[in-house]
């Protein structure tokens, strides 16, 4: 399975929407260390540029196994099995390691799917500290979940994610097994998505929703002062009681926006969800919603403009509803892609113009800029009830057009 193949799931999503259900780092350009031309020994290095928050962060991934729910995709395991990463605010924990941006065991079988060899590629660590103690500000923390796209991993949310932490949230990003490109168990074990990727986006979505109220049953667990998940995974000191479930927002890309939408609608614990360049499937596109929803699109294929089913959906919108438009973007300009595609690009054989066509012509530090800023406004808005810069058109953010 090349990168081609990869990409073109969610971006299909995000087009496809309208018809059966749908489609589906690193640092700006400065920060990112690149090997020499495609036939050099020498790899090339993804590096995150740095949250701006005032903590730094801590992270903590979990195993969780859902006893009651046979795994749809694969009916010969009787449990459906997530592994979601918990990212928040910490305090300390400068002698503990640094998480990988992507398990080393993931990162090798992605890379192989993309046809990059892994011994050419350093996807390099995170910003966040494996397991260090729970700070930030005093009481309870806003939560966030993060969905990715399909054929993705909720690794290529981490740029945005731990600079949610930085500034005070629980950030969990969750794996869809089966529908991830790769996913690594404790143990070794890693799972794929079949080849050619997830065909039935209907089902996925329902798949995909259920995960998420699963995910949001075992942190009501953890809310409670318990462990989610598989016991032998300490908890980071403070993490028991940290979520406040009272705030509960969500965002994702592509199939993880419409996932977002999909999950609000049948679970009124999430308060305001967003969505990047997702489209809209399922009952939610009719039955709209009552609670905040920001919708993030392109300028091109699958946006408002061509996409019937979202435009249903926007219209269905019954709570405070804000839609963006970022000039010169692409599908891929959500998400850590933006980063490492650029790198990748010569060992995956991508040409300029399929480039641009992924990540389209917005710089990349402008669209991980955007990817931080937006999202980051809108919790703030509606967890925290603080926040202007969704207010209307900003001078710092001149490839962004509003409407309401």
């Amino acid at each position: 399975m090349k990168r081609r193949t990869l990409l073109s799931s969610s971006a299909v999503l995000a087009t496809g929407l309208a018809t059966a259900a749908l489609a589906g780092p690193l640092a700006p350009p400065a920060a990112a260390e690149a090997g020499g031309p495609a036939g050099s020994a020498e790899p090339v290095r993804f590096r995150l540029p740095a949250p701006d928050g005032p903590y730094p962060v801590g992270t903590v991934a979990l195993h969780l196994v859902d006893a009651g729910r046979p795994d749809p995709w694969v009916p010969s395991r009787p449990c459906r099995e997530l592994m979601v990463s918990v990212w928040y605010p910490a305090r300390g924990g400068a002698g503990r390691p640094v998480a990988p941006w992507m398990p080393r065991a993931a990162a090798d079988r992605y890379l192989e799917l993309l046809g990059a060899p892994p011994d050419r590629v350093r996807l390099g660590g995170t910003h966040g500290r494996a397991g260090a103690p729970v700070g930030g500000p005093p009481g309870p923390l806003p939560v966030v979940l993060y969905s990715p796209g399909a054929d993705a991993s909720r690794s290529f949310g981490t740029g945005a994610v731990e600079d949610l932490a930085s500034h005070g949230f629980l950030v969990v990003t969750v794996d869809h097994t089966y529908d991830a490109a790769a996913v690594a168990f404790p143990g070794g074990r890693v799972e794929t998505a079949p080849p050619g990727g997830v065909g039935d986006y209907a089902k996925a979505l329902e798949v995909r929703t259920a995960d998420i109220r699963f995910v949001l049953d075992r942190l009501a667990v953890l809310g409670a002062g318990g462990h989610p998940g598989d016991r032998r995974t300490p908890l980071p000191a403070g993490l028991p009681g940290a979520p406040d479930l009272r705030r509960i927002g969500m965002f994702g890309h592509s199939l993880g926006g419409a996932t977002t939408a999909g999950a609000m609608l049948a679970d009124r614990r999430i308060t305001a969800g967003a969505s990047l360049d997702g489209g809209a499937a399922g009952p939610v596109v009719d039955a709209g919603l009552d609670r905040p929803f920001l919708v993030v699109d392109t300028p091109g294929k699958g946006g408002m403009a061509s996409n019937p089913a979202l435009r249903a959906f926007w219209s269905h919108l019954r709570g405070w509803r804000l839609h963006l438009t970022v000039r010169g973007a692409a599908h891929h300009s959500f998400g850590d892609d933006v980063l490492l595609l650029p790198l990748l690009a010569p060992l995956l054989g991508m040409s300029p113009a399929d480039l641009e066509q992924d990540v389209g012509t917005i710089p990349a530090a402008r669209a991980q800029a955007f990817q931080r800023a937006y999202p980051r406004a809108f919790f703030d808005l509606h967890l925290r009830g603080r926040g202007r810069l969704l207010d209307g058109p900003s001078a710092a953010f001149p490839e962004v057009d509003h409407q309401r």
